[in-house]
C-alpha cells in the first residue's frame, strides 16, 4: 500500500510518498499554501492520484512531547483532509525534520547555494520515512 505524507508549513506543504510495497518514501511535490480548505483538497487529489491507503500529516511536538502552535496547525489540517477523503489520516511526530533534510542536503554534497531552497518535499520525505521504519520495526 503506498502512503502519502505532508510537511505542513506556514507558506509550502510538502508531499511524499512510498513506493508500493510500503518501505521507501520519495519526495513527491510541493503546495503553495493557500487555505487550509483547497490545501486539504489538494492533498487528498494527490492521495487519491497516487494511489494511496494512508495519509500521514507531520506534527511537530516540544522538546518534552508537548503540543505547541504548530503542532495544532498539522492538527487542523489533518482535520480538514478527513473532511476531503475517506481515506484514514494520522498524525505523526516530525520533530527535526528539517534538520535531517538539510543534513541529507549536505551528505549528498550539494552546494551551499543549492542548499538554500526550500527543504518541504525533503522534509515530507524524512517524516514519511521515519513512519515506514517504525511500522516495518513494529
Amino acid at each position: 500500500m503506498r502512503i502519502l505524507a505532508v510537511d505542513p508549513g506556514e507558506k509550502r506543504l510538502g508531499l511524499a510518498v512510498s513506493d508500493p510495497s510500503g518501505l521507501v518514501a520519495n519526495p513527491l511535490m510541493v503546495i503553495q499554501h493557500t487555505s487550509r480548505a483547497l490545501d486539504a483538497a489538494q492533498i487528498a487529489r494527490a492521495a487519491e492520484e497516487q494511489g494511496a491507503g494512508l495519509i500521514v500529516v507531520g506534527q511537530a511536538l516540544d522538546s518534552d512531547g508537548q503540543h505547541t502552535p504548530a503542532s495544532r496547525r498539522s492538527a487542523r489540517l489533518a482535520a480538514a483532509i478527513r473532511t476531503q477523503t475517506d481515506l484514514p489520516v494520522i498524525l505523526w511526530d516530525e520533530s527535526h525534520s528539517t534538520q535531517a533534510a538539510q543534513h541529507a542536503r549536505r551528505a549528498m554534497g550539494v552546494s551551499r547555494r543549492q542548499r538554500a531552497g526550500h527543504l518541504d518535499e525533503l522534509a515530507a520525505t524524512f517524516i514519511l520515512q521515519t513512519y515506514l521504519d517504525s511500522q516495518t520495526n513494529a
